[in-house]
């Protein structure tokens, strides 16, 4: 076999065994898949009344309060918040110094009644 010959078998095994290493990262911690919201990929919704978005957001809302909860010890309302503040709190979480108030970070969210 010559190297040309070799390169292109190697090339083309690590294109098909790529997905089999990168398929795990898609799971959360502990192997976690977050209650079910990675099942609502690729879903579109009509809007923000959509029964469906409602639904889907709530479950991101617990799903991320949980997270936040385990790994930073802060306790937040999911219903004071919308479930793409609370990624973006715990974004935010995890590049504080830990000197930094955690009130400091929630302080520029709008909570939703």
């Amino acid at each position: 076999m010559t190297s040309k010959n070799l390169l292109s078998f190697l090339s083309i095994l690590i294109t098909l065994l790529w997905p089999l290493v990168t398929a795990p990262s898609v799971q959360g911690k502990d192997g976690e898949v977050g209650s079910g919201i990675l099942s609502r990929a690729g879903e579109s919704y009509k809007g923000v009344e959509d029964p469906a978005y409602i639904s889907y957001d709530e479950a991101l809302r617990a799903h991320v309060v949980e997270r936040i909860n385990k790994q930073f010890g802060v306790a937040l309302d999911p219903k004071k918040y919308s479930g793409f503040d609370l990624l973006e709190i715990e974004a935010l979480f995890k590049c504080k110094k830990a000197s930094e108030p955690v009130e400091d970070f929630l302080k520029g969210f709008p909570k939703h009644p």
